[in-house]
């Protein structure tokens, strides 16, 4: 990503560059307004697929060739071809999870162990250090985030204060971890080095951290759940349909070492998937013959239940009808719809960068603003604009990374203050737009529409006003000038 070409089209203008922006802002709007909570259904993609219409109509209108939109749309795609992999087996992973007993394990000691009082704060917590081990806040939520949302719905939490938790805290471990993707192409973009990077930031993400603990130990000692509520009635029903044991969590750990020994997160979700489906064969015999329509377990009932856990709907019937709402999942056919989101995402964003309208705006953010306040300004203005228009955090990074570090740099401003920015605009706010692959990822996996978390995901929309306030009030904005003093001296 640390390649990607920024395209310049000096005939078009700001206006003619925000007008695919407010059509497809309006238009998204209105069909919110008419299909609810079913807009991300398929409605959501062809609106997306209509602002690349009239972006593209702007193109031509400035002498932009169809093979040159097209030529950008297929390397957007190319570029996401990862994402789209892993959220395959991401389904296919969740789909012998379930069938195994491997998260209704997590649910079932979840719900002996975390207190309502404090269950949201401790998801926060839980899901930080998760992150920061792999340093991926999708291989988290993929993981002890949709367990954490089952158990925060048995104790009568709401699925999206739960996912707001969870979500702040992913992000949080994967801002802060060396091993994250972004945590390196930030610094990368900025010109400055990782750990001098992790350092600074720092400085703005853990007082937003701590702020979001507050937030939602409040909210938790103000939720109208009861204490210690009776949770009998559902252990005992998981107990029924689910041979719980601890060796159950042996998947998990291992799939979590490997990310954390560096290894690629598809041989990882790869082999959790596969050893999900071993320890269903071994430990939920019954619930894997039961998948397949046959009334004992065999070699090829075996296989058929495995293989539909994995490709296709399936759920395990309990005595509870809460948990039967919880154990179901779709496998890798339940992650055609937010595929299917980011492939139109792809198209709208690519025409954007195309015909030159995504450099057009942060050119004009850029210079609408001269102290360096304004500079910071614009650099967040910048990154959410981009993970709105062209609906991916790598762009978000990496566009306002290369046209404002010369900035920087004339401001007098060291490198690790754009880097900081970078981060605490682009990267956590990412998963606040329900068309950007994060936004669309994370209501694909946690089962929660982006627009019902984002009201509860504090640290994700708290850390671009954070990173703000430091620039007004000047707190620890470090000068080129006081590093090279410090170089001198050391």
């Amino acid at each position: 990503m640390s390649e990607e070409t920024i395209k310049k089209n000096k005939e078009l203008s700001l206006w003619e560059a925000l007008l695919p922006v407010f059509i497809l802002i309006g238009l998204l709007a209105y069909n919110v307004f008419v299909y609810g909570d079913n807009a991300l259904a398929g409605s959501n993609q062809f609106i997306l697929l209509m602002g690349g219409a009239v972006a593209a109509i702007v193109g031509f209108y400035n002498k932009v060739s169809y093979e040159a939109m097209i030529d950008e749309v297929a390397n957007n795609i190319k570029s996401t071809s990862g994402a789209i992999l892993i959220l395959l087996f991401v389904g296919a992973l969740a789909g012998t999870w379930l069938i195994s007993g491997i998260i209704p394990a997590m649910i079932y000691y979840g719900l002996q162990i975390l207190n309502p009082t404090f269950f949201l704060a401790a998801s926060v917590i839980i899901c930080a250090i998760i992150s920061i081990a792999t340093g991926s806040s999708w291989t988290t939520s993929a993981t002890v985030g949709i367990a954490l949302v089952g158990i925060g719905d048995a104790l009568g939490i709401s699925a999206g204060m739960t996912a707001g938790a969870v979500i702040s805290g992913a992000y949080f471990g994967d801002k802060m971890s060396p091993l994250s993707d972004t945590t390196n192409l930030a610094p990368a973009m900025a010109g400055t080095d990782l750990f001098t990077h992790i350092r600074y930031m720092a400085l703005t993400t853990v007082p937003t951290v701590i702020i979001t603990l507050i937030i939602f130990t409040v909210i938790g000692l103000n939720l109208d759940t009861a204490a210690n509520p009776d949770t009998s009635a559902l252990l005992a029903s998981i107990d029924q349909a689910f041979n719980i044991n601890p060796w159950l969590f042996l998947v998990p750990v291992l799939v979590i070492f490997m990310i954390v020994r560096k290894a690629p997160p598809l041989l990882a979700l790869l082999i959790g998937t596969l050893l999900g489906g071993i320890f269903a064969v071994i430990f939920q015999p019954e619930v894997v013959a039961t998948i397949a329509g046959a009334e004992t377990l065999t070699f090829e009932s075996a296989y058929v239940g495995v293989m539909n856990a994995i490709t296709v709907d399936t759920s395990v019937a309990t005595t509870n009808e809460k948990l039967n709402d919880l154990f179901s999942a779709g496998g890798m056919y339940g992650m055609l719809g937010t595929i299917w989101l980011i492939l139109c995402a792809m198209v709208f964003g690519g025409i954007m960068d195309a015909i030159g309208a995504l450099s057009r705006i942060s050119g004009a953010l850029l210079k609408a603003f001269d102290s360096v306040f304004g500079l910071f300004a614009s650099t967040v203005a910048s990154c959410l604009a981009l993970n709105v228009t062209a609906s991916d955090q790598y762009l978000a990074i990496v566009v306002p990374g290369k046209m404002y570090a010369q900035a920087y740099k004339d401001k007098g401003l060291a490198p690790e203050n754009l880097s900081r920015t970078l981060e605490d605009s682009g990267t956590v706010t990412s998963v606040l737009v329900p068309w950007n692959t994060c936004g669309a990822y994370q209501a694909g996996v946690l089962g929660v529409d982006t627009l019902h978390y984002a009201g509860y995901a504090f640290f994700n929309y708290l850390s671009p006003f954070m990173t703000l306030t430091y620039a007004a009030f000047n707190i620890k904005i470090k000068q080129l000038a006081e590093k090279k003093t410090h170089s001198k001296v050391a």
